[in-house]
Parts: C-alpha cells; sequence; structure tokens
C-alpha cells in the first residue's frame, strides 16, 4: 500500500486548545502571512486514520485501487505516530504547505475526551480548508444529525432500495442514476447496519444518499455533507467493507468529495468478455459419467463425445446483442474447426461463412490452430493426467517448433480470411504452456521461445491459478477471470447438473470439492433444481460476481466459451444481468469501458508502474491555487482524474468519464503542470481563529459478522 512507511515523527502540538496565533504558529504559518497567502500549496494524498474496522480499509483500499496516494496511520498501535501540527503542515520555499487534501477518520471524532490530536485535526482543517469523511459514524448532533432514537432508526438494511438525492446527483454522486441497492446475500448472515436520522436543529446539513425509515413514512440519511465551524465531514452512517454493492457504487463519490474532484489516480468500471473455441466444438458434459467424453480425464471407453457448436444463427443473435447492449465480444478462435468442418461437408460450413462474412463486428484473437495442450507432454494412462519423463526422469516438454506451428499456422489463417487481429494477442488452450498445478510446475521452457518467435506481446492468463500479471518471453500476460459458465454446457440442464456435481458432498453425489476446500464460496448445501437452478441461483450468483469485478475499477477481462452462445445461449442471461443491472445503476457519463486484450494488458502494466513509483516515494503532486504540479520519473506514465476543462500545455487533458475528466500522460523527468478550470477553485480555508467546538468521542457503532468477514453467496431456496 502506498504511504505505510511514515517515520514517526516528533511531537510538537501538546495541549487541547490553542488560541489563535499559538494555532498559526504550530501549523507552520508565518503569523503575519497567515492570512495573506491565499494559495498554499496543498499535496495531494489523503490520510487515512484507520481503527482497524471494514469502513477506513474499504476506502484505503479504494485508494489504492485508483492509484491515489495516501498515508495509513493505524490508531490501535501503540508506536504509531502522533497526529499533530508537525505531521499536518509544515512550510516549503517559504510558502505553507498542507500535507494532506483530505482526511479520514474511523468516525466524527475517534479520541479521547479532550483529546490534543482531534484538536490538531480540525485546526488544520480549518485553516486550509480540507475536508474529513467520517466513514462510519453513530448519527449524533455532533456530526450535525438527531439521534436515530428522535423518529429514526437503528439496525439492519440488508436489501433496503437507498436513493441518491438531487443534492447527491448535483454533487458528488452525479455518476449515479439513483438507486442504491444494499447487498443481502444470505438471509442468515447481518450483512449491513445503519442509523437513519434527520438533519440536527439548525444544522447546516446537506443529506446525499436516503433511505426510507421503516415502519415511518419518512427518509433518514446515510451519507451527507456537514458543515461547521469553518470545517466540512462527509458522514456515512452505515457500515460496509470493499466488496459490498453499496460501497463499490458510493466509493468513487466518496473520494471526488474529499478531493475536491483533484487527485492523483483514475478508476472506470470495465467489462470485457472473450469467447474462446469460435470455429472449434466443445465437447459436452455426461451427466451419467459426471464427466466430459473426450476430454483426457473421461475414460470410459464407451462413451463417444457430443459437440456444442454455435450455428450462423448464433451469430446474427451475438450481433443483434451486441448492438442493443453497444458492445463487443473477443472471439478466441481455433481455425483447424471449420477446416475439420469443411472436409467432413463437402466444402460446407454456414457457420464460418456467416463469421467471416461478419469478422468486422467482432474482436478477434488468436487461440492456437488446433486448440493443442502446450505444456507438457501429457501422460494420460493415469487420471489424473501427469507430466510424461524422458529416460533420465526429466520432464518431456511440448517442442518449440509445435508450438510455432499452432501459433503461426492459426495467424496466417486468420490473415488469409481478412479477420482483423492483433497479431500481438495470443490465448493458448486452456491456458496451456504456463504453469499449472498440482503437475505442471513451472513454464514449459519452449513456449517463450516461441512466443518471441511470432511476436507475441501480450499472453492471456486464467487469473484463478495466475492473477499477478508477468513476463513470459517478451510476452505479458493477461489474467482473465473464468466465469462458471462451463465450456462443456450448451444447455441449461447440462449446466446445473455440472454444477451439483462440482459444489456438492460426496454423499449427495457431488464431487466433495468443498469437504477438501471448505473456503470455496460456491458451495451448495443441496443440490440445485436441474429446471430452475440456473436462473435461480447461478445466474444471480454470476452475474453478482461478474459485476463485483466491473465496479472494483478491475479491467481484467472475463472468459466463456462459444458453447455458451450456442443451443440455449446459456451465457445471455448473465450477460444481461451484468449490463442491464448496471445501466440501471449509473447515469450516462459513466458507461462500462469494453476494451480488447492489448488494452486492457497495457493498463495494468501502466497500473503496476505507476503503484511500483508510488511505493518508492517516486511521484511527488500538489496544488497550488488553479494549478497541480506533478514530479515524477522519466518515462513514468502518470495518472490523475481532475475537473472537465483542465488543461495541459493548452491542450485539453485526459477522457471525459463520471462527470470528470481522467487518463494518463507521460512524465519526461520535468514537473508536469495542469491548469484547472477557473470552476475548480480552491476550497474556502476557515478561520483560524474559531476555537476547536469540544466534543466527546463518537460512541461505538455496530459492524455485524457479514460486514467483517465477506458473506459467502448462499443457495437460494
Amino acid at each position: 500500500m502506498p504511504g505505510r512507511g511514515l517515520h514517526r515523527m516528533k511531537r510538537t502540538l501538546c495541549t487541547a486548545a490553542l488560541t489563535a496565533g499559538a494555532l498559526v504558529a504550530a501549523l507552520g504559518l508565518p503569523a503575519a502571512a497567515a492570512q495573506a497567502d491565499p494559495a498554499p500549496r496543498v499535496d495531494l494524498r489523503v490520510l487515512v486514520a484507520s481503527d482497524g474496522g471494514p469502513a477506513t480499509e474499504a476506502i484505503a483500499a479504494e485508494l489504492a485501487a485508483a492509484g491515489t496516494p495516501y498515508t495509513e496511520i493505524d490508531l490501535t498501535r501503540p508506536d504509531r505516530p502522533v497526529i499533530d501540527a508537525g505531521l499536518l503542515a509544515d512550510t516549503v520555499d517559504g510558502r505553507p504547505r498542507a500535507r494532506f487534501q483530505a482526511v479520514v477518520l474511523p468516525n466524527d471524532n475517534p479520541f479521547p475526551a479532550g483529546s490534543a490530536e482531534m484538536a490538531a485535526l480540525a485546526a488544520y482543517e480549518r485553516t486550509y480548508g480540507i475536508p474529513q469523511v467520517d466513514a462510519y459514524t453513530y448519527a449524533r448532533p455532533e456530526a450535525g444529525l438527531q439521534y436515530p432514537t428522535a423518529g429514526g432508526y437503528s439496525g439492519s438494511v440488508d436489501g433496503v432500495r437507498a436513493e441518491v438525492t438531487a443534492a447527491g446527483k448535483a454533487g458528488p454522486f452525479g455518476y449515479l442514476d439513483g438507486p442504491v441497492p444494499f447487498e443481502d446475500n444470505d438471509p442468515a448472515v447481518g450483512e449491513s447496519y445503519a442509523y437513519l436520522s434527520r438533519p440536527a436543529a439548525g444544522a447546516d446539513f446537506t443529506p446525499y444518499v436516503e433511505a426510507a425509515v421503516p415502519g415511518l413514512s419518512t427518509r433518514g440519511t446515510l451519507v451527507g455533507e456537514y458543515r461547521h465551524d469553518g470545517r466540512r465531514e462527509l458522514v456515512v452512517t452505515f457500515v460496509y467493507n470493499r466488496y459490498q454493492q453499496q460501497f463499490r457504487l458510493l466509493a468513487r463519490g466518496i473520494v471526488e468529495w474529499m478531493t475536491g474532484g483533484v487527485h492523483l489516480g483514475a478508476s472506470r468500471n470495465y467489462f470485457a468478455v472473450d469467447v474462446d473455441d469460435v470455429f472449434a466444438a466443445d465437447d459436452r458434459w455426461n451427466t451419467a459419467l459426471n464427466c466430459t467424453p473426450g476430454d483426457v480425464d473421461c475414460t470410459d471407453s464407451g462413451a463417444a463425445p457430443d459437440p456444442i457448436r454455435m450455428t450462423a444463427a448464433d451469430v446474427d443473435h451475438a450481433e443483434s446483442w451486441q448492438a442493443a447492449h453497444d458492445f463487443t465480444f473477443s472471439f478466441a478462435y481455433n481455425a483447424a474447426g471449420t477446416v475439420e468442418q469443411r472436409e467432413d461437408n463437402n466444402g460446407a460450413d454456414a457457420l464460418a461463412d456467416k463469421l467471416i462474412a461478419d469478422r468486422d463486428t467482432f474482436h478477434w484473437i488468436n487461440h492456437t490452430y488446433t486448440h493443442a495442450f502446450l505444456g507438457c507432454v501429457q501422460d494420460t494412462a493415469v487420471v489424473p493426467w501427469r507430466c510424461a519423463t524422458n529416460a533420465d526422469g526429466s520432464t518431456r516438454w511440448v517442442s518449440r517448433n509445435e508450438i510455432d506451428d499452432e501459433i503461426a499456422t492459426n495467424r496466417v489463417w486468420g490473415q488469409r480470411a481478412g479477420l482483423p487481429l492483433d497479431e500481438g494477442e495470443l490465448v493458448t488452450g486452456e491456458h496451456s504452456g504456463m504453469r499449472v498445478l498440482p503437475q505442471q510446475s513451472e513454464d514449459n521452457p519452449n513456449l517463450a521461445l516461441a512466443l518471441d518467435d511470432n511476436d507475441i506481446t501480450w499472453l492471456a492468463s486464467d487469473n484463478s491459478r495466475d492473477p499477478a500479471q508477468r513476463r513470459v518471453g517478451p510476452a505479458t500476460t493477461v489474467p482473465r477471470y473464468p466465469m462458471n459458465v462451463f465450456y462443456n454446457a450448451g444447455r441449461a440442464a447440462e449446466q446445473v447438473d455440472e454444477y451439483n456435481w462440482i459444489y456438492t458432498s460426496r454423499a449427495q453425489g457431488g464431487s466433495g470439492i468443498c469437504e477438501d476446500n471448505p473456503a470455496t464460496t460456491t458451495c451448495l448445501p443441496a443440490p440445485l433444481d436441474t429446471a430452475t437452478g440456473y436462473a435461480g441461483h447461478i445466474v444471480p450468483l454470476e452475474t453478482r460476481i461478474a459485476l463485483g469485478h466491473v465496479l472494483a475499477n478491475d479491467p481484467k477481462p472475463h472468459f466463456i466459451h462459444q458453447s455458451n452462445l450456442a443451443e440455449d445461449r446459456i451465457a445471455y442471461p448473465v450477460l444481461n444481468g451484468v449490463l442491464d443491472g448496471y445501466q440501471a445503476l449509473f447515469a450516462e457519463n459513466t458507461p462500462v469501458v469494453n476494451l480488447r486484450m492489448r488494452d486492457i494488458g497495457a493498463e495494468l502494466q501502466r497500473r503496476a508502474a505507476w503503484q511500483a513509483a508510488l511505493g518508492d516515494g517516486g511521484v511527488t503532486a500538489y496544488r497550488i491555487g488553479d494549478t497541480v504540479t506533478v514530479e515524477a520519473p522519466s518515462g513514468l506514465a502518470v495518472t490523475a482524474t481532475l475537473p472537465t476543462g483542465t488543461t495541459l500545455a493548452g491542450t485539453a487533458f485526459g477522457e471525459a468519464y463520471a462527470g470528470a475528466v481522467s487518463g494518463w500522460t507521460p512524465s519526461t523527468g520535468a514537473p508536469i503542470g495542469l491548469v484547472l478550470p477557473a470552476s475548480a477553485a480552491a476550497p474556502a480555508a476557515g478561520s483560524a481563529g474559531r476555537p476547536v467546538p469540544a466534543t466527546d468521542p463518537a460512541p461505538a457503532t455496530r459492524v455485524p459478522a457479514g460486514v467483517t468477514e465477506r458473506v459467502a453467496y448462499a443457495a437460494e431456496r
């Protein structure tokens, strides 16, 4: 995490109440210039004071994922730095500097009564106009709200539908369409808890997100802005963790509010779907044998493979679906599938004819010619298979020439067919060639050589077993999420039968994988009904998982197979759930970003370099007035989110997204100067001479088990 290596600093603030002069001196402002200098330097870094709870952890995770620098101080550690004036502010080149652009606290006041640390924070926020986020606090007058007992509510909000108010849409949550549904994944587990109430009498409080008070016709606030004593607080009165949909929907707005829309890092909502084995056929799951004839582990000699293959009508359906959703599939193809089809049908292949005629409708990726396994030579005389060995006991590897042929033959066929390929992209069959446990603990050494022979720069990997982007010879991997829509299922009943076998106990006729690995989140307490289990359980579950990736600023693609677009077309209910569900939640200014493989790989690669530079302390950024200056190593791509109208060297910066502009710009090693529009005025500082209000620490708030530990998805009954 960036910023965790903060050194212990000398404590300089020793009293809870200071005079105006002492405040000015303690915060590093020259007495004569304290009010005269309207534009101090404000560093683009967030201070997160954590209590070890899920709410501050969630906000820190959001900052980390976006690449927004922050410093985290664990308030539970006895050896932590003291939060005092010396930690918060100083002077650089004769100019007052605020070292943090925002402060995140566990609640409105996590310190003991009369705390000098809370006094220092309040003085700092007031002096420099620094906003404070109360990550999860009790509704009380000190936070600008009535107590919940005064016509409000304290309790579970599982399954509640909250709404963004008009002020929220006009302000930090303008990227949302309105609804903010709260999860209820398991009726037996408490997943959300909230305090609902109205603003306190006389409080300058603006609700941004509200929900109905149970049993009453009134509504209570869940997120709102409280302005008081020259300070601004974003008050959040519900608890959450980093994975819950309600937080994921609001996270962007929390960050935009605290930073005033000016911060390093960026976040977008990505969704890409690769469809493997196009032109080929996928062998069907056998419900009697509980295996797939044709697979190396299905050894019944009397079982014949039963192929599933798309038709021309399935291509028409895919094209119509794409047009309706403004979305493009990436088709990973195996040309041997159509060559063999034509050989067996007097040259006819209606599917290939249709796909080639409509080739520009899709993205295309080389998936090797025959979908051969490109790792070790498989010894299938045993189940499960193992790597064959040479006489000296060393592993027998598929040769460089064989891998070359698989890549090059498929590429040449695609070129002749006019497919719009990026020749640097490759998906190997089963992601083979790379390590696969337990049989193959290392990459096939011939794979890197063959990738170099064929100028491959982006190589797909399976995120479930190889989630970190890494180098394989000249190529960089692009991890892909496997969807639990199985390659060997063209019909819903087959999918449910296989799902039951995998995720039920041995006593129920299943594989027992959940008994062997209880951490598996898709385990079933009992088999699903084959007639209703797909629509009733698997589709909503897979939709939640995939949509969770979309909302987490995660560009990694998902992959399914051509069989899932054939017959019952079982992929579409899940894909509809993701995209239609997304459209119901987000405004038009925040579309799903649909990238192809090379662009996803480049995004992941830039992020990794950016995170490394942040971790090494190689990036400095600050704002003075309407100018943001970023200093970064030469060659590093710098990422930022800024108000619409921001310019770089007189040219508009970034691309529009979610009501702001964001993007990457290369650093030459010289300072980068970004000029903000006039509408992006610096936050107004409060009066340093006003006293810090005497408030008690916020009372303990309830955190249900479903927030402290991620809720497993329960089977629907």
